[in-house]
């Protein structure tokens, strides 16, 4: 589990294959200081899990379903991630729960700086957007954002200037693809008013 509040942007120093699995070797800084082989982290907002570190940079697999679904599957040696390492239970959470797992990837419609704040903009595809609210929260690339419109598929997001200087946005480009987590609660509350409805469908019935 994991708030969405970046700790730090890493860089890839490694992306290949090895017997047939892919890897990614990251460099990083602070997290080192309470990490350890087997912790999860967060990668763009993809939960993973650490294999192996070394000299400053560690080692995680990706599966093929993350090649398939995330935008990990474009990494190459240079590129900047966001990092975030698994929520502990005496922390606060400073932003909203994020799970890790990916619910699409979108490519970056624009984004251009409007005074010292970004303003950015993506599609949503359509079963997705029951999800989607105004002022509601969306983890993008790992990081918990603020809808600030919605208009038809589009969602724009105003990016203030600290989350621009301490997360990977700062690279960012129209036509970039982006990891895309929907509030996982409103999916909750989904699932239990369909459980609800079909309980109750089933006690008109007896």
């Amino acid at each position: 589990m994991f708030s969405g509040i970046i700790e730090e942007v890493g860089m890839v120093k490694k992306r290949g294959k090895e017997k047939g699995i892919f890897v990614c070797e990251i460099a990083a800084k602070k997290i080192f200081d309470d990490i350890k082989v087997g912790d999860s982290i967060a990668v763009n907002g993809v939960c993973l899990t650490v294999e192996k570190i070394i000299d400053g940079t560690f080692r995680v697999s990706l599966s093929s379903q993350t090649i398939k679904e995330t935008n990990l599957a474009s990494l190459k040696a240079g590129d900047y991630v966001n990092l975030e390492r698994a929520l502990r239970m005496d922390q606060r959470i400073g932003g909203h729960i994020l799970s890790g797992h990916i619910d699409f990837k979108t490519p970056l419609k624009y984004f251009y700086k409007q005074s010292h704040t970004g303003v950015m903009g993506f599609l949503i595809p359509q079963a997705f957007k029951k999800y989607v609210v105004d002022r509601g929260s969306i983890g993008v690339d790992g990081i918990s954002l603020t809808v600030a419109e919605i208009k038809g598929s589009e969602v724009k997001i105003f990016v203030i200037p600290y989350t621009l200087d301490n997360t990977n946005l700062r690279y960012r480009k129209s036509g970039d693809i982006l990891n895309i987590e929907v509030d996982i609660t409103t999916k909750q509350i989904e699932k239990i008013l369909q459980e609800r409805r079909i309980y109750e469908e089933d006690i008109q019935h007896d």
